[in-house]
């Protein structure tokens, strides 16, 4: 059996000491996909990030407007059972949206889409919450064989984007929700102030792009996978009058004081880590793309809180100097689970790399509709990070 160490380093310097042309402000460098800089060597993330604060200001300004969301949400509301869906994972930022929405005067109902690799904690997590709170659960479970061939598939694939079709899915779950309970409004627990906006070419999906990859290496029918196509998109978006809100946007939004308060309050448990609540994703955090791709999330979201005054640009840069950590028994249940032999895994792990251009997909078809998008965006039916990232012709 191939060993695994138990500890990853970089096989290149510390950022802090690389030659590199950084950001004076955050801890991104060049080699960030399209990272351009000013006269003062700021880069253009932490430029958008600016121009995010201005246009989502916290604060007083910031309670005003959630306030005023949540009238017109109860309003939405009247005669129904439920205000807002919540998309649940067991993670901090979902769980705390919850809470927001309750704290709000509002009756949501939390959606979770299973992709039956939650760890233990996570699920507990979930069940805690919702019995502290009393909110009620609306869950979709895919069938683990077929989506385990999806897992297969990309990374057959060769791709970094091989845990994009969970968030696909979370998010077809979420308007399912929605269209049954006849609800207009969902939260999502994404704050650009702790996570930033990950790059195009560190990340990307869409639901072509997933149906082109399982076509040309998958070895089952995506029957119960709810995929996203761009009509089903466009309907949704364009008729449903559901509005996506994402209300961290308008919060002072400190992690770690959240967490503290969840645990004491409603019996949370912290899982180790951002995006280690499900193991396969923790896999692909840990593992996967550092490891293979040379991509580190951690980047994003802490050159997120150098930005906000949360973290100091050196603890950034300190925190990055290694590889993340991983767990050896992590990648042997992959193995196991998947069904790769240590020689298959390897093979798997060196062969060459490629990028969602080389497989169908509805990028050009996104940046066509421009228009309309931004249209969306302002009436709250795709957030904007969706409109920047998607519907540019450049790679952020």
């Amino acid at each position: 059996m191939s060993a695994v160490p138990n500890r990853a380093t970089r096989s290149v310097p510390p950022l802090a000491l690389a030659s590199k042309v950084s950001c004076t402000r955050c801890i991104y460098d060049e080699a960030t996909p399209s990272i351009v800089f000013d006269e003062q060597g700021v880069c253009n993330y932490c430029q958008m990030h600016d121009r995010l604060c201005e246009e989502y200001p916290i604060g007083d300004e910031g309670q005003q407007r959630l306030r005023k969301l949540a009238d017109e949400i109860r309003k939405a509301g009247r005669n129904k059972k439920y205000d807002v869906v919540v998309g649940v994972s067991g993670g901090c930022d979902s769980s705390y949206m919850l809470l927001q929405a309750k704290e709000l005067g509002l009756r949501p109902l939390a959606v979770h889409f299973d992709n039956t690799w939650n760890s233990t904690t996570a699920t507990e997590n979930i069940h805690s919450v919702l019995k502290a709170l009393q909110v009620d659960l609306f869950t979709y479970v895919v069938d683990n064989e077929e989506y385990d061939d999806l897992y297969r598939s990309f990374l057959a694939a060769g791709t970094a984007d091989t845990d994009g079709p969970t968030d696909i899915a979370l998010a077809v779950v979420m308007y399912m929700a929605c269209k049954k309970h006849g609800i207009n409004y969902m939260f999502e627990g994404h704050s650009f102030r702790t996570e930033g906006v990950s790059p195009l070419g560190w990340f990307y999906i869409d639901g072509k792009y997933i149906q082109s990859v399982q076509d040309t290496y998958g070895t089952r029918k995506l029957k119960t996978f709810p995929n996203l196509s761009l009509f089903r998109f466009l309907k949704w978006t364009m008729f449903s009058k559901i509005k996506k809100i994402r209300p961290l946007y308008y919060i002072d939004y400190r992690k770690e004081e959240v967490k503290q308060m969840l645990t004491r309050d409603l019996g949370w448990k912290w899982y180790g880590g951002h995006h280690l609540e499900n193991r396969f994703t923790a896999f692909c955090h840990s593992y996967l793309l550092p490891q293979r791709f040379g991509i580190d999330h951690r980047l994003n979201g802490h050159s997120a809180l150098v930005r906000t005054g949360q973290m100091s640009r050196e603890e950034g840069l300190q925190a990055i100097a290694s590889l993340p950590e991983y767990d050896p028994e992590l990648i042997e249940l992959v193995k196991k689970r998947l069904g790769y032999t240590d020689v298959e895994f390897e093979r798997l792990m060196t062969q060459p790399k490629r990028t969602y251009r080389d497989f169908k997909n509805y990028k050009s078809t996104f940046e066509r509709l421009r228009p309309l998008f931004w249209l969306l965006y302002k009436m709250e039916r795709v957030p904007k990070s969706f409109y920047i990232k998607y519907t540019s012709k450049s790679s952020i």
